[in-house]
Order: C-alpha cells, then sequence, then structure tokens
C-alpha cells in the first residue's frame, strides 16, 4: 500500500522518473501515513536535485522549486484585537498611569481553510472574535516575510494611535523596550520601530525574547528601573506575540493546543517620570515582584521548546504546569504580602505557620495553612489568560469568587491567550465596566515559561471613563456570559 501510494506522489508532483529508488528510500524509513509519505518523498526529491544541481556547477538557491500540491496544512497562528495601555512614571518609586487606550484593528482574514485535525478542537475558536494571519493561507516558504508582516499590523497601528492620542513626538521617548518572546528578526523589532517613526539616535532600545507569557510585566520592570536613574524621561513598553513563526505543523497533541490556545494580541505602555504628567496620571505603580522557578527542572521543562519526533518544532504544554503555577504563585505571593497585607492578616498567618510546624494535630482535618485574604489588599485581579484550568488554579489558590475572575475568564474567551498583553485586556475589560475607581489597587498576576510568576500593583489615582474607546468598546455591553465548558460546532 505504501509503494502504491508513492507512485501516486511521484506522479502528481513530478518527480524524479526513477521510482525504484524513491521505493528503496520509503522502504528505509518506513513511513506509515499519506502524510508521512509526501514529506518524504518531497525531502527525497529535494536532495536528489541539489545534488543534480551541484553537479552541473549550479548555484544551490535553484533547487527549491516551486511548492508540491499535497494534503492540507495543520493549524496556523489566530489573531485577536490590539490592546493599548499609556502609563506614565513617577519618580522615585510610584509609576503613574497617564491614559489607558486600546485598538482593535480591521479583521486581516476571516477565513483559515488550512485548519485541519478538526477532530482535536472540540472548541470552536475561529467563529467568534478570531482573526488568522497572513499565514494562513500562504507558502511555508514565505513565513518571515509573512511574521514581519504581522508585527508591523500590531505595533505601527499601537504606537501610532498612542503617539497621536497623547500628542507626543516620537523624538521625546527615551527609553523603548519591546517583548516578543517567540520571533527575534534581524534587525531586531525595535529597530523596525525606530525606523518607522524616526526615534532619536540615543534612545536606549531593548528587545527581550525568550521570556514567555510573564515578560510584559518584565519590560515594565526593566523600564521602571531605567526611570529611576534617569530624570525627566519617557518610556514606551510593547509587549506582544508573534503567532505566524511560532505555528506548529506535527501531530503531538500538548504541542498543538498553541495554535488553538494563543491568538495575537498586543499592548502599549507609556511611562513617565516627568512632573508634567503628573494631573494625567490614571495608576500609579506600587509594588512589582518577580519570581523564577529556572532552577527546578519540573518547572523548567514544562513550558519547553523542541522538535518532535517528525523534527517539527513546537511549544509543548505539560501537565505538570497546573502543579507548577500554583507554587510559583505561592512563592510570589510569600515575597508580595509583607508590602500589601494588614497586619492583622500577617499574624494569621504567620501563626498558621507555626500550628502546623510545632501543633500539626491541632489542624482541623483535612485543612492546610491560612491562606491570606488578598481582597483586603486589593480591589481588582487581572490574572494571566493562559487558559481556563491555569485561572482555576489560581482562584482556588488565593480563594477569590466568581466576580474576582471575571475578567480573566471574559478575555480568554474573547481574544484567547493573548500572551504577554493578557493582563492589560483584563484591566481593560475593568475599565470599560467602570469598576475601577480613584483608590482602587489593582494586582496584576503574570505567568510564564522558565517558570515565572510576576506581580504588579497599581493604584488608580483618577476616576476613569468608562466610555473611552477600547479593544472592549463594542462587545462590552454582552459580558459577562456563562462560559460552557465545550462550544459544539
Amino acid at each position: 500500500m505504501i509503494l502504491d501510494c508513492a507512485n501516486v506522489v511521484l506522479a502528481y508532483s513530478n518527480a524524479l522518473p526513477d521510482h525504484s529508488r524513491v521505493k528503496e528510500y520509503l522502504v528505509l524509513h518506513k513511513p506509515q501515513t499519506l502524510k508521512e509519505i509526501f514529506s518524504k518523498v518531497n525531502g527525497y526529491i529535494d536532495l536528489e536535485r541539489l545534488h543534480e544541481s551541484r553537479k552541473q556547477g549550479q548555484p544551490s538557491t535553484t533547487t527549491i522549486n516551486k511548492p508540491r500540491q499535497g494534503p492540507p496544512s495543520t493549524p496556523t497562528a489566530l489573531i485577536a484585537p490590539i490592546s493599548q495601555e499609556t502609563v506614565s512614571h513617577k519618580r522615585p518609586h510610584n509609576d503613574n498611569n497617564v491614559d489607558a487606550r486600546r485598538k482593535k484593528p480591521k479583521p486581516i482574514q476571516r477565513r483559515q481553510p488550512r485548519l485541519s485535525y478538526k477532530a482535536l478542537l472540540p472548541v470552536r475558536y475561529w467563529k467568534r472574535s478570531v482573526y488568522a494571519p497572513y499565514a494562513a493561507s500562504t507558502s511555508t516558504r514565505r513565513i518571515l516575510r509573512a511574521s514581519l508582516e504581522e508585527i508591523e499590523v500590531v505595533l505601527f497601528t499601537m504606537v501610532g494611535d498612542l503617539i497621536t492620542k497623547n500628542k507626543i513626538s516620537p523624538k521625546s521617548i527615551d527609553i523603548l523596550t519591546i517583548n516578543c518572546s517567540a520571533f527575534c528578526p534581524i534587525p531586531s523589532i525595535t529597530a523596525m520601530i525606530i525606523n518607522k517613526f524616526g526615534f532619536r539616535s540615543n534612545v536606549m532600545s531593548f528587545n527581550l525574547t525568550g521570556m514567555g507569557c510573564s515578560a510584559g510585566l518584565l519590560s515594565i520592570s526593566l523600564a521602571r528601573d531605567l526611570l529611576k536613574v534617569h530624570n525627566n524621561s519617557l518610556a514606551l513598553v510593547l509587549s506582544l506575540e508573534c503567532l505566524t513563526h511560532n505555528g506548529y505543523s506535527g501531530q503531538v497533541k500538548s504541542m498543538l493546543l498553541t495554535n488553538t490556545l494563543f491568538r495575537m494580541g498586543g499592548s502599549a505602555v507609556l511611562l513617565s517620570n516627568q512632573r508634567r504628567d503628573k494631573h494625567k496620571a490614571k495608576y500609579t505603580l506600587q509594588h512589582l515582584v518577580r519570581t523564577n522557578m529556572s532552577y527546578d527542572d519540573q518547572a523548567y521543562r514544562c513550558v519547553f521548546q523542541e522538535p518532535d519526533d517528525d523534527c517539527f518544532v513546537g511549544v509543548s504544554l505539560s501537565r505538570k504546569l497546573l502543579k507548577v503555577a500554583p507554587y510559583a504563585l505561592r512563592i510570589n505571593m510569600g515575597s508580595l504580602g509583607p508590602l500589601v497585607l494588614p497586619y492583622s492578616e500577617q499574624f494569621r498567618y504567620v501563626w498558621s505557620n507555626i500550628c502546623q510546624k510545632i501543633w500539626p494535630q491541632t489542624l482541623p482535618k483535612g485543612k492546610g495553612r491560612y491562606i491570606p485574604d488578598f481582597k483586603k489588599a486589593f480591589k481588582h485581579f487581572c490574572i494571566h489568560a493562559g487558559g481556563r484550568a491555569v485561572i482555576d488554579a489560581v482562584e482556588n489558590n488565593l480563594d477569590l469568587c466568581e466576580e474576582d475572575i471575571e475578567p480573566s475568564r471574559m478575555t480568554l474567551y474573547q481574544f484567547g491567550n493573548t500572551s504577554s498583553s493578557s493582563i492589560w485586556y483584563s484591566l481593560c475589560y475593568l475599565e470599560a465596566k467602570g469598576r475601577v475607581k480613584k483608590g482602587d489597587r489593582v494586582w496584576q498576576i503574570s505567568l510564564g515559561s522558565g517558570f515565572k510568576c510576576n506581580s504588579a500593583v497599581w493604584k488608580c489615582v483618577r476616576d476613569l471613563n468608562p466610555g473611552v474607546k477600547s479593544a472592549w468598546s463594542d462587545c462590552i455591553h454582552r459580558y459577562p456570559i456563562e462560559v460552557p465548558d465545550i462550544i459544539l460546532n
């Protein structure tokens, strides 16, 4: 059966006339499916043509011919709308939010002709609010170009609107930081922004890659530290993820999950320590705590990029993630708690630990250490929308109610996992609902590969207008809704 399929493939792709050599090649590699046959035969043909071209003295670049027809490709990346945040920074230790704005671009494509493996996708992600990237209908040999176009759609739109809305000149930006984990072109993404908008030659630019979904607050931390030593400065922080370049084409379920769960999005944050920006401030950054668990092998490999058995590179999401994430959060809470919790909650937590170590028999059966009530320190919670299971794990560990995690659940339902920018979509949801008032404190929790857990505490310094245009403007009236476990086609 395999040899008959090989003959069909050879006739269909107009391959080499010597079928017997290809048959021997297939028998040696033993492909089991039609897709594997196409892959093996195409690889064999390219090697043969490369060998022949070198014999004839032709340059090797001519050995790549037109794309061959074959079975449909696997799911590619998905696009969601864009979010914008404008924040100002006040020296020495407080960050003030000047303006918050999110923008949703026009749909690029609503059709996804290359989606396959429908048996592995019981949830309908694409019909509700998903936008397919350019690579959804282009050859894999144009992935780099499509990835650059995807970056331009997000960043150029965000930065242009941010500059226009706040009436600032690109040359007034002193610090530029960008985090994009899976895509690192040459020149860098920061160079793309500087070239497009004409930033100054002495702008301090930083491009963070490979830092995962928690990189958004890492960029905020870097910009904050730089503003502490550079007076009267503006810092622009951009967070996004390029999915086109990181699409997985194999058949491993743990890697295919990223193709459906992740969607493209972005946020722009403007930090300032200039006194004239104080009256524009929306939030003050009070605390930022970072936790890195890369020292632990289990945490290090729970989100891991590697090739599968067929040499397709993808990001694997391990089931151990559901154990690692709560543990990382508890460590982070241990550092953040003394900074924000009232003394009564701190005393109860310490006393619970003492009783558990000295008199464990006095504790009620099935009850562990006391969980501090963080709702006494924060009014709102913006949890990384990494997935339903991740949100549930954080909810259980913090003993939160459904209203507390509503922003994260609705963000995941409407926009999917937008990686490092998801916490800003959640904050945008709260603002669009008119829930954030002057004096409220917001806790942003970001989780990412490594494994890392980062926390940021923002204090609202003025009442916000819920009618400001944002990524939620055209759909906020429909939320909240009850999200079913499975959405059937």
